[in-house]
């Protein structure tokens, strides 16, 4: 059998994005359990590109405009994508290397699966086939040792009173409006947990949050023990505080990335819906209950609950489909 060489040594895994953060974040959380040595890549497709992706057109290269120069030889030996337009580039450069690069593509590229070595698409997308992995949610960095960074960074935060309620708003998604009555549901349900807890409430928008609700955000928590996060006029993002620092965790149900994440903490982490989700969703907020990860606002709890992290998962099975050996410690 041939000695398999790990991935470092044959030159940086490439990870391609929109730039988008969620997308980034995945491509390189799964990059970065894989191997030390990466190399960060943005692209936007230029029309009729973009309109096609992930399906290819004739004159590709002409899609890239003048970042075209950044998809050049030579070639990695694995390249990662998250998103539409990732999703092109990764089958593309696969196309370019005749082979030569791995192209591993995460979330559902809505095409043949077969068109890249692996596709890695969350459970609840409903994708299968036989270079398909599936993880429960979404793959994430957190770990132990991003929690204890985490405590380090916002080390105040473990002088609010206990409990620690984290508090974490997404924003609209196809599927969940989020929209003031469902939010004012939503805030009326986290206050009266604080109610039947006491401690403190450690709040924090997200880029999705809509700006039209920020006032009622800060309202809704005025005079409670804790934080109120709105945006970078309140100073550093405290995200990560807020996971490793949180006793319990509440998350709004749209958030597939924040509600994967929260359950990467080993906290007990809640939920509350005013209305039906979509189908889709609806299958993902499933699985993390039969799980036993996710649980409804005013369920009592343990305090802790097995961790949820896939990542390092699904890197092994990621090795293991593709021959890729280890990279040294």
């Amino acid at each position: 059998m041939q000695k398999t060489i790990p991935i470092a040594e044959r030159g940086p895994c490439w990870v391609i994005t929109d730039g988008a953060a969620g997308n980034r974040r995945q491509a390189l959380a799964l990059a970065e359990a894989l191997t030390p040595s990466i190399r960060e890549i943005v692209v936007e497709l230029r029309a009729p590109w973009s309109w096609a992706a992930p399906r290819l057109l004739p004159l590709g290269r002409l899609a890239l405009g003048r970042h075209e120069h950044h998809l050049r030889p030579p070639w990695p030996p694995l390249v990662i994508g998250c998103g539409r337009a990732a999703a092109w580039a990764t089958r593309q450069v696969r196309q370019w290397s005749q082979g030569a690069t791995l192209a591993v593509q995460v979330l559902d590229p809505r095409l043949d699966p077969h068109h890249w070595d692996l596709v890695i698409a969350p459970a609840h997308d409903g994708l299968a086939g036989d270079n398909v992995l599936t993880p429960l949610g979404s793959l994430h960095p957190i770990d132990d040792a991003w929690l204890a960074d985490g405590r380090d960074a916002f080390p105040w935060l473990a002088d609010l009173p206990g409990p620690r309620l984290g508090v974490l708003l997404g924003g609209h998604r196809r599927g969940a409006p989020f929209e003031r009555t469902a939010v004012d549901a939503f805030l009326a349900a986290v206050r009266a947990r604080h109610a039947k807890d006491g401690g403190s409430v450690l709040v924090a928008a997200s880029r999705r949050t809509p700006a039209a609700l920020l006032p009622t955000l800060r309202e809704a928590f005025a005079g409670l023990p804790g934080l109120v996060w709105t945006g970078d006029h309140d100073g550093a993002n405290p995200y990560p505080g807020i996971l490793a620092w949180a006793d319990r965790l509440v998350v709004t149900p749209d958030s597939v990335n924040m509600l994967s994440e929260a359950c990467a903490t080993g906290a007990p982490v809640h939920t509350f819906t005013s209305a039906p989700l979509d189908a889709k969703l609806a299958r993902f907020h499933a699985g993390l209950r039969q799980a036993g990860l996710l649980h409804d606002l005013d369920a009592d709890t343990p305090a802790r609950q097995a961790p949820l992290r896939e990542t390092v998962r699904i890197a092994a099975d990621v090795r293991r489909h593709l021959g890729l050996a280890a990279s040294a410690a």
